[in-house]
Parts: structure tokens; sequence; C-alpha cells
């Protein structure tokens, strides 16, 4: 509450207080002219009946003494209107005073009275006249008058008393005011700093007042109004935390336009999957915000509409997000309405779709291949080259490496199949790195010396066992040089070497191949996937080894790095965990 409400209060009072006292100046000052000349009146109307009772020859005579003793101007008229008598004039200079109103008032009704300007003496005079008789017979008039300047002081000096009166009577009227502007403006300056706190989120309890009046009733509704508003904001909250809880916990993208089309809230899983991409989302439109063609006319379809929409569109520039764009309404009060937009992103499911189609392909190709060589084969034999027996027994050999060909390839198939299934049962155990390599390079060193190609183990023994089981970490091992051997020219070298690092080991596989593309290397964990395509079927392979290491790796909770450049060799890096404490 502002200060203005007390000194309206306050001037309110004052307002009436003054009107009142302007009111009583006036009625008051002129009551107390008339009671004073009406008291004058009256006392000249008894000097005049006591002159009366006097014949005229002893009032002439005593004329002088009777306006002494009446304070007043005396003057003896006769029936005719001349004065013969005058208490403070020459009655030879007098007019006739028939007609003065005074006199002819008491000529009707035996007295009369008159006020009016006296130019004679210049100065505004009370006039009483007695009518004097004998029998029927009018013998005079006696004629009294005061002058008016006397009443006027005797006025004044009553009025100071009362005015004095009246100014003390202000003053207390002014103080009472003040309490009573205090006491009412009070109540009202509580209840102005309480909804002042509550407008700013302070805390606050319940109006207490002490009046008994109708402050008291705005106060208790206050306080219900506050209660019934606290309860509504917990609901509120709680409504919206569930809601908040929902949207940010949902792996669905979630968008909320408000009813001018600008983004009030964007759910923190969308917020993720487009960091780095776009920024800035609050405020903005679908347009400023995600810079997306087709995500605006699904937006504009839908507000033309008003039916939900559902779109597949693919976000960003760089690396494409491919995502389901659902559109619908959200009710609310009229003009409030909301667009609520929610982003499944498919991306790894267009992804997978692609692999596995890519993986039926594959395969397909994989075994025809084989196959039809096989069949090719059979066939010749079948129509007569068996009978020459250095052409059926080069035929045989082929049939026989396209048959292990196409039995590996199943073997790999049923190998990464059972272990994405979880059909493989791991045993783990401490197994040490030196024993394992000690079994697995005898199996490398037939193919590594048809090629003259070196193996180096530098892996020391001193290193800690490691958790793995160990039928597979063989499988791991072989894959891996069977790789490098494969594809590392006459000549050259591969070399193992392991250290400690962080908790676990990491086994360094290094060869001095051909090398494999940087774009090229992310890739090859997948199914099938070869980076020098011709050279890998020539030599046999079936593009699922690196992927067999991948998977195991994984399950032994370690994992598989590559380095490479073209024509300077490859590194494998096998990270793998000690064995527990």
């Amino acid at each position: 509450m502002k200060r203005n409400l007390f000194l309206k209060i306050l001037f309110s009072y004052l307002v009436v207080i003054c009107l009142s006292f302007f009111i009583l100046h006036l009625l008051v000052r002129e009551q107390i002219s008339k009671v004073m000349i009406s008291g004058i009146e009256q006392e000249l109307m008894h000097y005049a009946e006591l002159v009366d009772l006097n014949t005229p020859q002893t009032m002439s005579a005593n004329l002088r003494e009777i306006s002494k003793i009446s304070k007043s101007r005396v003057t003896l008229v006769d029936g005719r209107g001349v004065v013969f008598a005058d208490s403070e004039k020459a009655i030879a200079g007098l007019e006739n005073h028939l007609f003065r109103p005074e006199i002819q008032e008491a000529r009707l009704k035996g007295t009369g009275k008159s006020i009016r300007y006296s130019s004679t003496l210049g100065v505004n005079m009370l006039y009483v006249a007695v009518l004097i008789r004998a029998g029927e017979k009018i013998k005079g008039y006696v004629r009294l008058a005061r002058p008016l300047h006397d009443v006027q002081g005797a006025v004044e000096q009553v009025y100071q008393s009362i005015f004095l009166a009246m100014l003390i009577g202000a003053l207390v009227s002014l103080a009472i005011a003040l309490f009573f502007s205090h006491r009412l403006a009070a109540p009202i300056r509580t209840m102005e700093e309480f909804t002042q706190r509550l407008r700013k989120g302070l805390p606050v309890g319940s109006i207490m007042l002490r009046t008994s009046d109708e402050t008291r009733t705005l106060a208790d509704d206050i306080n219900y109004l506050v209660e019934e508003l606290k309860d509504k904001i917990r609901l509120a909250h709680e409504e919206k935390n569930k809601l908040m809880t929902a949207l940010t916990s949902i792996n669905e993208g979630v968008v909320i336009l408000n009813n001018h089309d600008r983004i009030e809230f964007l759910s923190p899983s969308l917020a993720g999957v487009l960091s780095g991409q776009y920024e800035d989302f609050l405020g903005k439109t679908l347009l400023e915000t995600f810079r997306n063609a087709e995500l605006q006319k699904a937006f504009e379809s839908f507000k033309q509409t008003g039916e939900s929409v559902l779109r597949e569109i693919a976000l960003g520039s760089s690396e494409s997000i491919i995502m389901n764009v659902s559109l619908s309404g959200v009710q609310g009060l009229p003009g409030e309405e909301k667009t609520m937009i929610v982003f499944h992103d498919v991306t790894r499911l267009k992804k997978l779709e692609r692999v596995r189609t890519d993986f039926v392909a594959n395969v397909t190709h994989e075994i025809r291949t084989p196959l039809t060589a096989i069949i090719g084969y059979l066939e010749t034999l079948q129509a007569g080259a068996i009978d020459n027996t250095e052409d059926a027994r080069r035929f045989i050999d082929i049939i026989l490496k396209q048959s292990q060909r196409l039995n590996r390839l199943v073997e790999d198939l049923m190998t990464i199949s059972k272990i994405e299934l979880g059909e493989i049962n791991f045993r783990f155990e401490d197994v040490f790195l030196p024993d394992v390599i000690d079994n697995v390079l005898p199996l490398m060193e037939a193919k590594a010396v048809v090629k003259k190609i070196s193996i180096e183990n530098k892996i020391p023994y001193k290193i800690h066992h490691i958790k793995a089981d160990r039928d597979r970490l063989c499988q791991v091992f072989v894959n891996v040089l069977d790789n490098a051997v494969k594809f590392t020219p006459e000549g050259g070298q591969v070399t193992l070497d392991a250290e400690e690092k962080a908790g676990g080991v990491v086994v360094t596989i290094s060869d001095t191949g051909t090398g494999i593309p940087r774009e090229e290397i992310q890739r090859l964990g997948e199914r099938f996937y070869r980076a020098d395509k011709t050279r890998s079927r020539e030599l046999g392979g079936t593009g699922l080894g690196f992927s067999i290491v991948k998977h195991l790796m994984l399950a032994h909770g370690g994992k598989m790095e590559i380095e490479s450049q073209p024509g300077r060799g490859t590194k494998v890096f096998l990270f793998f965990l000690l064995e527990a404490e």
C-alpha cells in the first residue's frame, strides 16, 4: 500500500472538518448577530415603553437623561410626524418622520422597528418606535435608535471566543483524524506487505489482525485464498514434476511449441542427440532452430489441418539423424493451444536394417561364390573330365578348397550368432598371457615360413595374469595373427608386445603389411567387410575375422582398436582386464 491511501483518508477527514467549521462559522456568526440585535431590540423596546409612561413634557425635559440611561438616541415625534424633541440634534433641521418605516409600523401595530443606514450619523442604525395614545387619539411616537457598530463589536468579541473554541476543536479533530487514518490504513498496509512478499515468492504465514471490522474479514479471505493457492501451486508443481520426469526420462525427444509457434520446452534426450548441431532452442521457431525444410512443411501441414502428422525426417548436415516425427495438438484455453512434436530416433534401426540387408546380400554372395565353383567343377567332372586324371585331380583340389572355405564361413557365422545370442558359455579364469601366445604361435608359423615372414614375440613373462576364457582367447589371437600374416607381403615381420596400463593389459600386434585407409578402419569390425575385397577373397578370407575378435573382446569386458596407414602396416590393440585382486 502506498502512502497516498493514508493521505487520502486524512485529507477526507480534514475536508469534513474544515467544511463543518466553515458551515458552523456561517451559521454561528449570523445567529450571533441575530441574537445580539434581538436582545438590543428588546432592550430598546423596554426603554421605549418606560418612556411612554411619562407625559411628553416630562420626556422632553428629561430627554438627555433618558438617552444616557438607554444608551441610545431618543426622538419624540407628534402624531403628524413632526419631531418636537431629540436627544442628539436640534429639531429645527429635522424633517418629518411620519413616513419612516418604524413610525409607520408603530402606527399600525403599536410598535415598530427598522435597521437602515443613517445619513445623518453615517452608520447603520437600529430604530425602535412605540405609539403614544390618549384614548383613541394618537398623541405621538417615541423612537429610540442605537448604532449597530456597537452590536458588531459585541458580535466580534463573542465570535473570537467561539473561534478560539473552534480552533481548539479543529486541532483535537485533526489529532483524532490522524489517529483514525493510521488505524484505518494500518490493516491495509499489513495486507499489502503480505501480498508483496507473496508476489516475490518469499515465505509467508498468515495475516493476523486485531480488528473486528471488514478488514478482519478481508484478511481471513486472503488467508483462505493463499492456502487454496498454495495447494493448487503444490498440485501444479507435482503434476509438472511428473510430466517433466516423464518427458525427460523417455528416450523419445519432445518439443513443445507455444501458441506463438515458438519453442518453450525441449527434452534433454533430444538436446543430447542434437548437441553440437543445434543450439539456443528456447524462444525460437522450428525453422530457426532446426533449419529443416521437411520439418517445417510437416508443421505447416499440421497447422492447416489440425490433424496429427507423422513423417520420417533426416536432421543434421554432416551425419544425418533419421527421426520419426509426430506432430499433435495439446489442448488448452482458447488462444493458448500448444503443439507437441515427438522425435523418435530411428537412425540405429535404419543402420541395422542396412546392415541386415548388406549381411543377407554378403552371405548370399559369399555362399554362392564357392557353391558356384563347386557345382561348376562337379558338372565338368560329370561331363567326362573325370576320365582325365590330371584335370580331375586339379578340379577335386579346387572343389576341396571351396568346400573348406564354405565350411569356415559357416563356422564363423555360427560363432558370431552364438556370441550375440549368449549361447557360448565363457569360463573365465586367471590366464597367463605368455602361455597362450606360446600355444598359438606354432599354428601361425607354417603360414609365416611359406611367406618368409618373421614373428617376433616381445611379450614379457613378468606381466600379470588376466581374466579370460583360455579357448576364446586363443581364438582371438589366431584371428588377429592370421590376418597379420595373410596381409603382410613376403619378407615382412609381425611383432607381439604387451604392457600394463590403467588396471589392464594392452596387447599390441603389429605388422609391416599393406596397411588400411583411415576412413575404412572403423568398419573393420563389420561382418564381411574387407578393406581389400579382391585380395581377401584370393587369400581365402571370409570377412568375419575382425567381427569375431570384436565380439569376443566385448564379452571379455575389453575392446579392440586398430591403427593403420597405407604402406606402413597395421597395429591391433587388444585391451584386457587384470585378474581380480
